[in-house]
């Protein structure tokens, strides 16, 4: 999945890749730790596979991550995934059949729900949530830049 981001992200000192950047959470529980080692100490469980998380700094096998409440921590990259998920912000945010308010609304989704998502344009994001796939508005979304294309 190919990603636009404008050329003033600093990049990784590790993966060179671009530094804020949005990754999901691989495994069903995640511990976040202090600092960038083992030896920190745990201070929050992120407990929803799938959940979006923006990447703030890289220290070796670690990454400094933070979620939609701006909580967070260090956490292993092997529980990181490069799958694109963002939660709905908006509560009740409508899933259009096409990238048009005029088009058909297929669904609302709740806020808090996490949907994966498959592209996004300069207004609108392709998502997936509960087996529904649709369009919905950038705006509804935390995990996905206002300025980022996702292809």
């Amino acid at each position: 999945m190919a990603t636009d981001n404008k050329a003033d992200a600093t990049r990784g000192s590790v993966t060179n890749l671009p530094i804020p950047r949005f990754v999901s959470l691989k495994t069903s529980e995640g511990n976040v730790r202090r600092g960038p080692s083992l030896r920190h100490r745990i201070d929050w469980v992120f407990k929803h596979p799938g959940m979006p998380l923006e990447i703030i700094g890289e220290f070796g096998h670690w990454r400094q991550v933070r979620d939609r409440d701006g909580v967070g921590g260090w956490v292993h990259y092997s529980l990181l995934s490069g799958a694109r998920t963002a939660i709905i912000d908006a509560d009740l945010s409508a899933l259009y059949s096409r990238a048009d308010t005029e088009s058909q609304i297929d669904a609302y989704l709740e806020a808090g729900v996490i949907a994966r998502v498959e592209s996004c344009g300069l207004d609108w994001c392709r998502v997936k949530a509960d087996g529904i796939r649709g369009w919905t508005l950038k705006t509804n979304l935390w995990g996905v830049r206002p300025d980022e294309v996702v292809n």
